[in-house]
Order: structure tokens, then C-alpha cells, then sequence
């Protein structure tokens, strides 16, 4: 695993040591920053399911002002505290050690809302209904956010709802990218 381009380009990764662990391809990351283009620049970013930190360490590298990493997993968070701690970026980033579902209904007391949000959670288990509920109801989600989902292509989202709008899904073999526009209204007060 690699950071593609930026401040960290080029840099080595350390990858996942835990069997349910499933890196971002790098053509798939590639179309994911480019659908996100300049948007990453200055964006408080959110990467649930965060897994290595490969995302949002690329995030970073690509100009994003902070990112939360959300990942209940231990040896997958050793991973990412390894790969956050080798790219010196400590001071950039916020961990929060909980499930995706629980961070986004019970936000940490003082947190800002997210501009852009990716999740990319297991393929094998239905964690999409979870998510997008979860994602639908969250205070920690600016009001004018993009939301990228990473999930299989065999997937089927839910339908949208007054705050979340599928935008497109891109294809890439087995996986798809949906990208989801938040409703903009008065987001909610954390």
C-alpha cells in the first residue's frame, strides 16, 4: 500500500495484519480523489470503517485540513496509529476507537461537522441499512456534505430520503463508489 500523490506521495503503508481487513485498491482510490477533486483541500474529512488509514492518510497528503479516522478494531487501529505516527501527521488527525454507527448517532461533545465523509465498511456483513440511517440522522455531518460509500457492487442502497441524495455510482469490477449528496438544510446542532 502507497499514498498516490501529495505531500506523502509515494510513501509506504503498512498493511493490514488482520483477516478482516480489506485495503482500498489503488484504482479505486485513484477514482475516489478524483471524483472528490479539489474538494479535499481544507475539508474536515471522515473516514469510517477507517481500517489502515490508507484514505483519509491520502485525504492529508492531498490537502485535507483534519481527518477523523472511526475503527473499533484493535489491530487494525495498531495498523493505523503506525501509519499515522510514520507520515507525521499526529496533529492532524482525531481517532475515535467506536463503531461507525455509534460515532455518527453520539458524535464526540465539541466535534465539527465533517464536509466529506467516506465509509467503506465490510462487504460480507449488511452494514448498509445501519449506515445509512446512521448517516441520515448524524449531527457530525456538515449540511452541504459529500458522502462516498465504498461497498459491493452486488449491493443495493436504500432509497433517498430529506437528507441523503444519490448523486452516481461509478463500477469498478466487484466494487462501487456511490456518491451521496447531503440535503442542504440547518444540519443539526451538536
Amino acid at each position: 500500500m502507497r499514498v498516490i500523490a501529495g505531500t506523502q506521495k509515494g510513501r509506504r503503508l503498512h498493511g493490514p495484519r488482520s483477516p478482516g481487513l480489506r485495503p482500498t485498491a489503488d484504482r479505486v482510490k485513484e477514482a475516489l480523489f478524483s471524483i472528490l477533486g479539489n474538494r479535499v483541500v481544507g475539508s474536515r474529512f471522515l473516514d469510517l470503517y477507517a481500517g489502515t488509514g490508507a484514505i483519509g492518510i491520502e485525504a492529508l497528503s492531498r490537502g485535507a485540513q483534519q481527518v477523523t479516522f472511526v475503527e473499533p478494531n484493535q489491530a487494525a487501529l495498531r495498523v493505523l496509529r503506525a501509519n499515522v505516527a510514520q507520515c507525521k501527521l499526529d496533529k492532524a488527525v482525531d481517532i475515535q476507537t467506536c463503531q461507525a454507527s455509534v460515532f455518527l448517532r453520539r458524535p464526540p461533545k465539541g466535534a465539527v461537522p465533517h464536509d466529506l465523509v467516506f465509509a467503506d465498511p465490510p462487504y460480507q456483513q449488511d452494514h448498509l441499512a445501519e449506515l445509512w440511517s446512521a448517516l441520515a440522522g448524524s449531527a457530525t455531518i456538515a449540511s452541504d456534505a459529500l458522502i462516498v460509500l465504498e461497498h459491493s457492487s452486488k449491493a443495493v442502497l436504500s432509497p433517498a430520503n430529506d437528507r441523503l441524495s444519490l448523486l452516481r455510482q461509478y463500477r469498478y469490477g466487484d466494487t462501487t463508489l456511490s456518491v451521496i449528496e447531503m440535503a442542504t438544510q440547518d444540519a443539526p446542532v451538536l
